[in-house]
């Protein structure tokens, strides 16, 4: 038996998925796969058994179907060998916010939102009750950064930013890890889904770049990972800016400057 606890990936197909799932099989950690294209998922999987020596389990589901999100769902509460999910399936949509459908618009909220928060509420209960577990919650520098005009992608992104650090408040003195990586502009298939030709990008990153970055900030117990940021300190000094306004939200009045003059 893996001494090791197994890892859930989401959208373990391609992308920086099939990457974080290659890199912890090569750290010797058991794989579940989940996607939605069964094909690309066996051949991975066939590939890591063969290279790694790993168990690799295949679950094929589409996340923003409820069928297939509560049957992941199940196996995050009941498999007790998972200690790991990184919750990386997320999708974005063409065109600016005036020439988005509703349709559209509902299915990238559920797969970004609502199928990475309770995916992560199917597994918080058990890695607390254990002392131990780590949630990889992918996000996007895009949450920070409304000029870059990904209106709904971006406020996705923004909750998951959020939620990763109210689940480490919550979690972290149970013995549970929650990190956030905040990638920028990646060499992944998201392009296609958004019809922005990658090639067309500067400063675009490479997805085994963008993962072994992550995985340092894992390592090193980060609790946001912004892999392209050179400055470190500059996110530091946000989230300081951040918390010194905290004890200036409880008034009971509004603040002098909202108050005419008499």
């Amino acid at each position: 038996m893996n001494s090791k606890p197994a890892v859930l990936v989401t959208g373990a197909s391609t992308g920086i998925g099939a990457v974080y799932a290659e890199r912890f099989a090569r750290r010797g950690h058991d794989l579940i796969l989940v996607a939605r294209n069964t094909a690309r998922l066996d051949a991975l999987a066939a590939r890591l058994r063969n290279e790694t020596g790993v168990a690799v389990d295949v679950v094929t589901a589409d996340l923003t179907v409820e069928q297939d999100l509560a049957k992941v769902e199940q196996r995050l509460r009941e498999d007790r060998s998972i200690g790991v999910l990184v919750n990386n399936a997320g999708t974005s949509i063409p065109r600016g916010f005036l020439q988005q459908q509703n349709e559209d618009i509902s299915k990238l909220i559920a797969l970004n939102v609502t199928a990475v928060t309770r995916l992560a509420h199917a597994a918080a209960p058990g890695f607390a009750q254990r002392g131990e577990g780590a949630i990889i919650n992918i996000a996007s520098v895009v949450g920070l950064a409304p000029e870059m005009g990904a209106t709904v992608y971006g406020a996705t992104k923004a909750f998951v930013l959020f939620l990763s650090q109210g689940l480490n408040v919550e979690l972290a003195e149970k013995g549970v890890y929650v990190q956030a990586v905040l990638p920028a502009a990646t060499r992944t298939e998201i392009w296609d889904h958004a019809g922005v030709d990658v090639d067309t990008l500067a400063g675009v990153m490479e997805v085994g770049d963008l993962v072994d970055a992550a995985l340092t900030g894992y390592d090193r117990r980060e609790l946001v990972t912004i892999p392209p940021l050179p400055e470190a300190e500059q996110w530091n000094t946000l989230d300081a800016a951040r918390l010194a306004m905290l004890p200036n939200f409880s008034q009971s009045l509004p603040a002098a400057r909202y108050r005419s003059a008499a």
